[in-house]
């Protein structure tokens, strides 16, 4: 299995603490929003919430897929609430623009996040122009990576073939999917390598990029 990029003719990346520092805080702001939603319309202390959050993400991949799965909740309204979030922490990454756009091939997005959520943070880091299309979680019907059904579903409008893509994660259990396919995988942010499905591993995704992807420029 290629581990290296010259064949690749994909570029997949996730978007939260992907696509920017993980430093910056914006995904606590909507786990914390999920926590408050998921306390008030359940009826439960925000601990019991806070758990229950935590431990749909482990067994479904996340919160929402285990609100709909558990209590058959209208998805939309608790889409829009917890992403509506503050953005203006977000700065703009001209150096990652530069080393993304420069990437030869086909460059997507695939997010867990609603479509209009990720167009937001694309637009306040400045990558809006370096991506060819962006996939949220409506993409697979709201299944989450790292069901294989969200893999499958963007790999049926890109037509691409796994083998000869790249995919960029901050969450190591979502890599292992693309790995048995035979995608590139790289882990992005302070993590340490989790698995024989992380190829590589950067803290600096930009740098990565131009150094180790021939996203130079």
């Amino acid at each position: 299995m290629p581990t290296g990029f010259d064949h690749v003719e994909t570029w997949i990346f996730d978007l939260d603490e992907t696509l920017y520092p993980p430093s910056t805080p914006l995904f606590p702001q909507i786990e914390r929003r999920m926590t408050l939603w998921i306390a008030n319309h359940l009826g439960v202390t925000e601990a019991q919430a806070d758990a229950m959050r935590r431990g749909w993400w482990e067994v479904h991949g996340t919160s929402l897929a285990g609100l709909m799965a558990e209590h058959d909740i209208d998805p939309a309204p608790f889409l829009a609430d917890v992403h509506d979030v503050d953005l203006s922490h977000l700065t703009a990454g001209p150096d990652l623009s530069c080393a993304i756009a420069a990437l030869p091939g086909r460059r997507i997005v695939h997010t867990n996040g609603p479509a209009a959520y990720a167009d937001r943070v694309l637009r306040a880091r400045g990558l809006q122009d370096a991506f060819h299309a962006v996939y949220g979680i409506e993409t697979s019907s709201l299944v989450p990576k790292p069901n294989a059904t969200a893999y499958d579903a963007v790999e049926a409008i890109e037509g691409h073939d796994p083998a000869r893509a790249a995919m960029f994660e901050d969450v190591a259990r979502n890599l292992a999917v693309p790995h048995a396919r035979g995608t590139a995988c790289v882990l992005v942010g302070p993590d340490a390598i989790d698995g024989p499905h992380v190829h590589h591993h950067t803290t600096d995704l930009a740098a990565f990029l131009r150094d180790r992807a021939g996203g130079g420029g």
